[in-house]
């Protein structure tokens, strides 16, 4: 029987480094993809894995890339530049597919383009599992559970000391200029300009009430649809994470200071007849993207697998609520539902 192998593209940038490094520490068999050929024999020698150079713009690399392995997790944003042509390459070769994006637009596009190609060749793709978008899926999935009616459901991210890397900066400023952005209302995806408000969330203590950017162009409006009966999906961020001064000045941040940002993820399900509430909290928002995607790639290697193929939200392949425990168990955060 072959050995599992799981690619990780982008692996020498912060999010790749933490998935290879916990797939390390699991025991699997990894390949280190990416551009940068002398970086990434770098790395691979540290960890006693394979590197395989593959630019976006090389085809032929990306699908030998994808025909080498049985999960491939892109890391490396924007995932407007790198997602389409690894996304393409595993889906026609089968391949399991997880990234990291949240770019509304490309998850819009894997979703409309790659659902005939990965059902044709049994590839499981889920984009945007990662901790903006992957884990609000999941959390909206486990909070609804079971309702149907629902009026509205939001999304609402309090983070504080968040440092970006260069592709979360790019990935930024390209949704931050964005006009056509993707919003779910009244039963159906809307693309159009929408006009950024101030709103309020009241977190649970002791977070309390927070000034929230409302809507945020996150993928939820997208994935939260798919599997919730709503009739209204928005996603908010706390105002004042942008404005802490570090977020946009701290490219070159070290692992240690991207690891200290403090986080909370709520969920409200609201109905004619009341409503539910769950929330996720922790610290470490780049650690905790990066074991929700190794945790479905992990589940990918099993029945997960091979249960459903082509283009699913996070919540539509794994029970929301256990996967959710399992990353808690992980120590990516604590969950209360």
């Amino acid at each position: 029987m072959t050995t599992p192998l799981i690619a990780i593209y982008g692996a020498t940038g912060h999010t790749g480094r933490l998935v290879a490094a916990e797939l390390h520490a699991r025991g699997q068999h990894i390949v280190l993809a990416g551009r940068d050929a002398t970086a990434l024999q770098a790395m691979a020698d540290e960890l006693g894995a394979r590197a395989h150079p593959a630019a976006v713009d090389d085809p032929a690399s990306l699908r030998e890339l994808a025909e080498s392995a049985t999960v491939l997790i892109n890391c490396a944003g924007p995932f407007s530049v790198t997602g389409e042509p690894v996304a393409s390459a595993a889906a026609e070769a089968g391949c399991h597919y997880i990234d990291h994006a949240v770019e509304p637009h490309h998850v819009k596009r894997v979703f409309d383009t790659l659902q005939a190609p990965a059902q044709r060749t049994g590839a499981t793709m889920i984009p945007a599992l990662s901790f903006y978008g992957g884990l609000g899926d999941l959390l909206a999935a486990a909070v609804a559970d079971g309702m149907t009616d629902v009026e509205r459901v939001t999304i609402a991210y309090a983070v504080t000391g968040w440092r970006m890397t260069t592709g979360a900066l790019n990935t930024a400023r390209q949704l931050f200029a964005e006009t056509q952005r993707i919003g779910f209302s009244d039963g159906a995806l809307r693309v159009g300009y929408v006009e950024p408000r101030n709103a309020v969330f009241a977190f649970p203590p002791p977070l309390g009430p927070r000034t929230m950017i409302a809507p945020v162009p996150f993928p939820e409006a997208i994935t939260i649809p798919r599997h919730v009966p709503a009739r209204h999906v928005e996603a908010m961020l706390t105002a004042r994470t942008f404005e802490e001064e570090q977020v946009f000045t701290s490219e070159d941040a070290g692992a240690e200071a991207r690891a200290a940002t403090d986080f909370t993820v709520a969920v409200q399900a609201i109905t004619d007849h009341g409503g539910r509430a769950g929330q996720i909290t922790g610290h470490d928002l780049w650690r905790a993207g990066a074991l929700a995607s190794v945790e479905g790639a992990m589940r990918l290697l099993g029945d997960d697998g091979a249960a459903k193929s082509g283009v699913l939200s996070a919540a539509e392949v794994f029970p929301a609520e256990p996967f959710l425990r399992e990353l808690e168990r992980l120590g990516a955060f604590t969950v209360t539902l």
